[in-house]
């Protein structure tokens, strides 16, 4: 299979592209439905404190797999032809076939950024082991920015695991045809510590500079996963990458949105967009600078 999809790698990167629009559909559950289970874990893990009752929440089961997925609107179960990524919002025209309310576009676009994205993993790597490895890491990073954006919180339930599995990956270097991932052992244990104490540091400084807290503890286990993929090498381009694009956009919505200075903007999308792009094109940038600047 290896040889076959070498000689024909536009067939691989469809085969990854048509997977991914399913797993998109997926990472839109995970997306909607994991932040309202760490909730309810809390709240049931401090009943006798809440303040608050947990009536807006969903009773019964309810995590990635059931309840069915069904209309936010009216309630009715979405059936397996009317869940066919992207395909099936176009048919029904972006409403429910039963309510005919409006369902958010944002439910395919994330379904074809997965794919586009996957796709570029895919032509990136090649078929093998590293494809396999990134393909997972750009999903989970593309479900921790949209959850961040909405809640302003990195679940554990995916920054943990990502990074005790950039650790593990490391084990296997060096792997023969894999030349970009799967850093040795000491150099992702290093990136790990060095992500995490990084943002870490600059939490606690700006604390002290400003009384305010600048970030959150999810953005430092972030960083220590990337850290243990990539190899503490690529964390300088990571964070001057995030910094620059969360300034400029953060910039952007106060000039031009009136976003309220108070209001805090999630940084963890900016790392993960970094994180992906020093993922595949890191130590091109890296030398390309370094030659720049020589």
């Amino acid at each position: 299979m290896q040889i076959f999809f070498s000689e024909f790698p536009f067939l691989f990167v469809a085969v990854v592209f048509l997977l991914a629009l399913l797993i998109g559909s997926f990472l839109n559950v995970v997306i909607y439905r994991l932040p309202i289970m760490m909730e309810r874990e809390w709240r049931e893990q401090c009943a006798e404190l809440a303040s608050t009752p947990a009536k807006d929440l969903p009773e019964g089961r309810f995590d990635l797999i059931m309840p069915r997925s069904c209309c936010t609107s009216c309630g009715t179960q979405i059936t397996a032809l009317q869940n066919i990524p992207v395909l099936s919002y176009l048919v029904l025209g972006g409403k429910c076939a039963h309510c005919r309310a409006p369902i958010s576009r944002r439910y395919p676009i994330i379904e074809l950024v997965t794919a586009v994205m996957t796709a570029v993993v895919g032509w990136r790597f090649g078929f093998g082991w590293e494809a396999g490895v990134a393909i997972i890491m750009t999903w989970a990073l593309i479900a921790v920015s949209v959850i961040d954006i909405d809640q302003q919180i990195i679940p554990d339930s995916i920054s943990l695991p990502l990074l005790w599995s950039g650790l593990l990956i490391s084990l296997f270097h060096p792997l023969n045809g894999a030349e970009m991932l799967f850093v040795d052992p000491k150099t992702s244990i290093v990136g790990a510590i060095a992500g995490y104490l990084t943002l870490w540091s600059i939490y606690h400084l700006f604390r002290i500079i400003t009384g305010k807290e600048g970030m959150g503890y999810g953005d430092f286990k972030l960083l220590a996963a990337l850290g243990a993929w990539l190899g503490w090498q690529m964390l300088p381009l990571i964070i001057l990458l995030s910094a620059v694009v969360g300034a400029g956009v953060g910039i952007a919505l106060i000039a031009f949105k009136n976003h309220d200075r108070d209001v805090p903007i999630p940084f963890g999308p900016y790392l993960a967009a970094a994180g992906w792009i020093a993922m595949l094109y890191g130590p091109e940038i890296v030398d390309k600078y370094l030659a720049f600047m020589g």
